[in-house]
């Protein structure tokens, strides 16, 4: 998880330590990531290069109506569609992904679940679009460790918070 607004320089850098530090971690853990643009990719393409299984989580109607995933925000098409290209795993997870709040939830149902938090981050504070901060924080109350990836001379495109 991390920041969307990754500059190309940092997005390039971000992706090739993304890949070393997966590749040291031990063997038979598989990625996690919820589908979406920024992060996920590089994540993706990341653990495919260290050798590792992907899972991706998809959002599922939270009415539980069925099995069908849930049509994502335009933005999220095309990057969902090459993370289900390179997925090992899909798994449907219940939220809307139109609603901040839903998909920050979902993040803390995944976070929860991991043995190990990868985090492209700046150190940069929550705020009303990136939830980054908190998610880190999420992760370290509930004793799961995290490595902040930030590699030197990453840049955001913009770090003022929209709507």
């Amino acid at each position: 998880m991390g920041h969307i607004d990754l500059s190309r320089e940092a997005r390039t850098a971000v992706e090739a330590e993304l890949s070393a530090r997966l590749s040291r971690l031990p063997a038979g853990r598989a990625g996690l990531v919820r589908a979406g643009r920024g992060v996920p990719a590089l994540f993706a393409r990341a653990a495919k290069a260290a050798g590792r299984r992907l899972v991706v989580t998809f959002p599922a109607p939270e009415s539980g109506a069925g099995p069908a995933p849930e049509t994502l925000p335009p933005v999220d098409r095309l990057p969902a569609g090459d993370l289900l290209a390179l997925a090992d795993e899909v798994r449907l997870l219940a939220y809307d992904p139109a609603d901040r709040d839903a998909c920050v939830c979902a993040d803390e149902h995944l976070v929860k679940g991991c043995r190990h938090l990868l985090a492209v981050w700046d150190g940069s504070p929550s705020n009303g679009r990136d939830a980054t901060a908190h998610l880190v924080a999420y992760a370290l109350a509930w004793g799961i460790p995290v490595d902040v990836v930030w590699p030197d001379h990453a840049r955001r495109e913009s770090t003022a918070p929209t709507g």
